[in-house]
């Protein structure tokens, strides 16, 4: 049976889904429709923009390795995909690749995914997934919802169950009945109600310390992790950050890596939130960005106005050129969001867009989003890597203490109206 869900909400979860079966030993042998779909859309948001391009092998075989591709044979298959999708053309010099954007290539992770006979409990990770990111589901409920829906029986579901949890599907806290099912994307729907209910349940001194940060972080956009700590204490950070009430945005450099906190609805204040910006570019172009404005001198290219910058790269015109262009995209550039140039012999470069849906959701999250041009705070060292919020959430989950799980569990249990332990 096929999910009830369009093709770009099915392609979101399915490069969710195959993050973290990448990370499993057995991971893709278990799920390998998930995970071809997954890799073959990857590669296609990096090859592709929203013109047709025509790249050298040098240049995919640089993509694929950026992408963690084996270049002799996973790159090979699925370049081989694409063609029969007709979505690229191949000739001995390089590959020509037709306009797409983000979204699109969500849609053609979807088809490729339900062409490529997936196994019940493939689609069934699907379901569970959409299903715990409305709120958080019992396991029993969620063992019937499975069960009916996918023509499982109880021993299958069961299993199911099991290995979705340790692949990281989804994400469970607490025990036997009282076990909750759910996943990092439950704050990204009806943000602000689930937040209210989340604060009721709170003591009068957590509800305090949280009020006070939920200002600081609409009249900031981005609060440090150190100091969201300090605002709230570590014992309530942990576990609401664990929940996933609050989006964790680790950028790494030269210095090492600095940790920043929004809000979920910083960056899909009009957009969909699992959709949008699934590939997290949008958020890492807004951190280069920002960093432009904040730290660049004016001798290296400092950044001015976020909102000229963007509306002239959207428009197709190159900026620059400036030496900060040569430093401060790297992340980008292996995501082929950008594309620098340098000038002559020399340490400047100039930049042009080459994902015009990243650099317009970009736009909205810094002139209509609660994150702005100005309030981002950002390390003092250009970014050389981008860590999502659901890595980040998911790391700080492996490293909860008890204490803190059942804290976890007794704000996903108002969530559902369930009781607390």
């Amino acid at each position: 049976m096929s999910n009830n869900f369009d093709n770009e909400t099915t392609g979101a979860w399915i490069i969710h889904h195959g993050r973290k079966v990448s990370q499993d030993v057995h991971g893709a042998s278990e799920f390998p429709a998930i995970d071809e779909a997954a890799k073959a859309a990857d590669l296609l948001s990096r090859l592709a923009t929203n013109t047709q391009e025509v790249l050298s092998n040098e240049e995919v075989e640089a993509l694929a390795k950026s992408a963690k591709l084996n270049p002799r044979t996973e790159l090979q298959h699925l370049l081989s995909l694409l063609e029969r999708k007709r979505l690229i053309e191949r000739n001995n010099h390089g590959i020509e690749v037709i306009g797409i954007t983000t979204r699109g290539a969500l849609h053609h992770s979807a088809l490729i995914f339900n062409e490529s006979e997936p196994t019940t409990e493939e689609r069934a990770s699907i379901s569970l997934a959409e299903k715990s990111s409305e709120q958080p589901i019992s396991r029993k409920n969620a063992s019937e919802y499975i069960g009916d829906v996918h023509k499982m029986t109880q021993d299958e579901v069961s299993s199911f169950l099991d290995r979705s949890e340790q692949i990281g599907f989804i994400d469970a806290e607490g025990q036997n009945e009282d076990c909750l099912l759910f996943n990092g994307n439950l704050f990204r729907k009806d943000n602000i109600e689930k937040t209210h209910i989340v604060l009721n349940s709170l003591s009068s001194s957590e509800q305090l310390k949280m009020v006070e940060f939920e200002n600081s972080l609409k009249a900031e956009g981005c609060i440090n992790v150190k100091r969201a700590e300090q605002i709230l204490g570590k014992d309530l950070f942990d576990k609401i950050k664990a929940a996933g009430i609050y989006d964790l945005n680790t950028v790494s450099n030269d210095n090492g890596e600095n940790v920043y906190v929004t809000s979920p609805g910083a960056f899909h204040k009009f957009v969909n939130p699992l959709v949008d910006d699934c590939f997290d570019m949008a958020k890492a172009l807004v951190a280069a960005l920002t960093y432009g404005i904040q730290e660049r001198s004016s001798s290296q290219g400092r950044i001015g106005s976020v909102r000229a910058i963007l509306n002239k790269l959207i428009s197709g015109q190159s900026i620059g050129p400036a030496t900060a262009i040569g430093q401060d995209y790297r992340v980008l550039e292996l995501n082929r969001v950008v594309q620098t140039t340098r000038i002559g012999q020399g340490p400047r470069f100039t930049m042009r867009l080459l994902k015009k849906d990243i650099g317009e959701l970009a736009l909205q999250v810094l002139t209509t989003g609660s994150a702005n041009d100005t309030s981002i705070t950002l390390p003092n060292a250009p970014m050389n890597r981008y860590i999502g919020p659901e890595e980040s959430r998911f790391s700080t989950r492996k490293k909860q203490s008890e204490p803190s799980k059942k804290g976890t569990y007794n704000i996903l249990s108002a969530l559902r109206g369930g009781r607390s332990l």
